[in-house]
Protein backbone atom coordinates (compact mmCIF):
# COMPACT_ATOMS: atom_id res chain seq x y z
CA UNK A 1 0.00 0.00 0.00
CA UNK A 2 1.11 3.52 -0.53
CA UNK A 3 1.04 4.47 3.17
CA UNK A 4 2.92 1.73 4.12
CA UNK A 5 5.68 3.11 1.88
CA UNK A 6 5.35 6.98 2.31
CA UNK A 7 5.72 5.77 5.87
CA UNK A 8 8.97 3.14 5.28
CA UNK A 9 10.47 5.76 2.61
CA UNK A 10 10.21 8.36 6.53
CA UNK A 11 11.61 5.73 9.27
CA UNK A 12 14.31 4.99 6.53
CA UNK A 13 15.34 8.78 6.21
CA UNK A 14 14.96 8.88 10.32
CA UNK A 15 17.47 5.89 10.12
CA UNK A 16 20.29 7.58 7.44
CA UNK A 17 19.97 10.65 9.39
CA UNK A 18 21.47 8.70 12.87
CA UNK A 19 17.82 9.05 14.46
CA UNK A 20 17.50 5.19 14.30
CA UNK A 21 16.05 4.62 17.61
CA UNK A 22 12.72 7.58 16.83
CA UNK A 23 12.41 5.08 13.71
CA UNK A 24 12.36 1.73 15.92
CA UNK A 25 10.22 3.42 18.85
CA UNK A 26 7.85 4.01 15.60
CA UNK A 27 7.64 1.28 14.46
CA UNK A 28 7.51 -1.29 17.83
CA UNK A 29 4.29 1.67 18.65
CA UNK A 30 3.04 1.71 14.58
CA UNK A 31 -0.78 1.54 15.22
CA UNK A 32 -0.40 3.94 17.88
CA UNK A 33 1.45 6.25 16.11
CA UNK A 34 -0.44 5.96 12.89
CA UNK A 35 -3.30 6.83 14.87
CA UNK A 36 -2.10 9.81 16.12
CA UNK A 37 -1.30 10.89 11.79
CA UNK A 38 -4.47 10.13 10.65
CA UNK A 39 -6.22 11.22 13.43
CA UNK A 40 -4.63 14.24 13.09
CA UNK A 41 -5.74 14.65 9.32
CA UNK A 42 -9.13 13.18 10.11
CA UNK A 43 -9.10 16.30 12.99
CA UNK A 44 -7.78 18.56 9.90
CA UNK A 45 -10.35 17.50 8.06
CA UNK A 46 -12.72 18.38 10.73
CA UNK A 47 -11.30 22.03 11.23
CA UNK A 48 -11.06 23.11 7.64
CA UNK A 49 -14.55 21.71 6.70
CA UNK A 50 -16.10 23.22 9.36
CA UNK A 51 -14.31 26.30 8.84
CA UNK A 52 -15.29 26.23 5.30
CA UNK A 53 -19.35 25.79 6.79
CA UNK A 54 -19.03 28.16 9.71
CA UNK A 55 -17.10 31.52 7.84
CA UNK A 56 -18.07 31.26 4.36
CA UNK A 57 -21.23 28.85 2.99
CA UNK A 58 -23.53 29.31 5.98
CA UNK A 59 -22.21 32.26 7.18
CA UNK A 60 -25.43 34.25 6.52
CA UNK A 61 -27.65 32.28 8.84
CA UNK A 62 -29.53 34.71 10.87
CA UNK A 63 -28.30 32.76 14.47
CA UNK A 64 -24.77 31.97 15.53
CA UNK A 65 -25.95 29.19 17.81
CA UNK A 66 -27.32 27.84 14.47
CA UNK A 67 -24.77 28.03 12.13
CA UNK A 68 -22.04 26.76 15.10
CA UNK A 69 -24.31 23.40 15.17
CA UNK A 70 -24.68 23.25 11.44
CA UNK A 71 -21.65 23.58 10.40
CA UNK A 72 -20.50 21.16 13.27
CA UNK A 73 -22.92 18.01 12.26
CA UNK A 74 -21.18 18.94 8.59
CA UNK A 75 -17.80 18.61 9.29
CA UNK A 76 -18.82 15.65 11.89
CA UNK A 77 -20.74 13.43 8.73
CA UNK A 78 -17.16 14.85 6.15
CA UNK A 79 -14.57 13.52 9.16
CA UNK A 80 -16.51 10.51 10.23
CA UNK A 81 -16.00 8.63 6.69
CA UNK A 82 -12.83 9.42 6.46
CA UNK A 83 -11.53 8.27 10.24
CA UNK A 84 -13.30 5.06 9.66
CA UNK A 85 -11.95 4.32 6.46
CA UNK A 86 -8.25 5.56 7.32
CA UNK A 87 -8.86 3.29 10.67
CA UNK A 88 -10.25 0.55 8.65
CA UNK A 89 -7.62 0.30 6.55
CA UNK A 90 -4.03 1.60 7.90
CA UNK A 91 -4.66 1.38 11.72
CA UNK A 92 -6.38 -1.52 12.97
CA UNK A 93 -5.99 -3.09 9.66
CA UNK A 94 -9.30 -4.79 10.63
CA UNK A 95 -10.75 -7.65 8.19
CA UNK A 96 -14.16 -8.30 7.87
CA UNK A 97 -15.05 -11.77 7.18
CA UNK A 98 -18.84 -11.10 6.01
CA UNK A 99 -21.73 -8.28 5.70
CA UNK A 100 -22.78 -9.01 8.69
CA UNK A 101 -19.40 -7.83 10.40
CA UNK A 102 -18.82 -5.18 8.41
CA UNK A 103 -22.34 -3.75 8.99
CA UNK A 104 -21.16 -3.91 13.35
CA UNK A 105 -18.40 -2.61 12.49
CA UNK A 106 -19.73 0.71 10.94
CA UNK A 107 -22.54 0.67 13.71
CA UNK A 108 -19.89 0.36 16.80
CA UNK A 109 -17.54 2.82 14.92
CA UNK A 110 -20.37 5.17 14.11
CA UNK A 111 -22.03 4.82 17.35
CA UNK A 112 -18.99 5.36 19.28
CA UNK A 113 -17.95 8.35 17.04
CA UNK A 114 -22.04 9.84 17.88
CA UNK A 115 -21.56 9.89 21.77
CA UNK A 116 -17.93 11.82 20.95
CA UNK A 117 -20.13 14.50 18.69
CA UNK A 118 -22.87 14.86 21.65
CA UNK A 119 -19.82 15.64 23.48
CA UNK A 120 -18.11 17.93 21.00
CA UNK A 121 -21.47 19.64 20.33
CA UNK A 122 -22.01 20.28 23.85
CA UNK A 123 -18.29 21.99 24.26
CA UNK A 124 -19.03 24.09 21.08
CA UNK A 125 -22.33 25.44 22.34
CA UNK A 126 -20.60 26.27 25.88
CA UNK A 127 -18.15 28.43 23.90
CA UNK A 128 -20.63 30.24 22.43
CA UNK A 129 -22.95 30.57 26.18
CA UNK A 130 -19.01 31.72 27.62
CA UNK A 131 -18.32 33.60 24.72
CA UNK A 132 -14.98 31.84 23.58
CA UNK A 133 -13.94 31.91 20.49
CA UNK A 134 -15.36 28.98 18.78
CA UNK A 135 -12.31 28.01 16.86
CA UNK A 136 -10.14 27.98 19.78
CA UNK A 137 -13.07 24.84 21.54
CA UNK A 138 -13.12 23.54 18.26
CA UNK A 139 -9.29 22.74 18.27
CA UNK A 140 -10.39 22.04 22.25
CA UNK A 141 -12.75 19.43 21.73
CA UNK A 142 -11.05 17.69 18.73
CA UNK A 143 -8.04 17.09 21.54
CA UNK A 144 -10.79 15.59 23.59
CA UNK A 145 -12.37 13.40 20.94
CA UNK A 146 -9.20 12.07 19.62
CA UNK A 147 -8.71 10.38 23.30
CA UNK A 148 -12.00 9.53 23.47
CA UNK A 149 -12.10 7.79 19.81
CA UNK A 150 -8.87 5.97 20.25
CA UNK A 151 -9.91 4.20 23.37
CA UNK A 152 -13.38 3.47 21.87
CA UNK A 153 -11.81 1.97 18.77
CA UNK A 154 -9.32 0.11 20.52
CA UNK A 155 -11.64 -1.62 23.40
CA UNK A 156 -15.10 -2.08 21.53
CA UNK A 157 -14.81 -1.26 17.13
CA UNK A 158 -11.27 -3.17 16.14
CA UNK A 159 -10.94 -5.69 18.77
CA UNK A 160 -8.98 -8.23 16.86
CA UNK A 161 -10.52 -11.44 17.18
Amino acid sequence: MLVDKIEELALKILEKIKLGVIANWYRKHQEGMRYLIFGALSTFVNIISYAIFASLILRWLPSESLKVNISEIISFIISIIFAYITNKLYVFKSKTNSIQELIKEITSFTGCRIFTEILSILMMNMAIWLHINDILMKVIANIVVIILNFILSKVVIFTKK
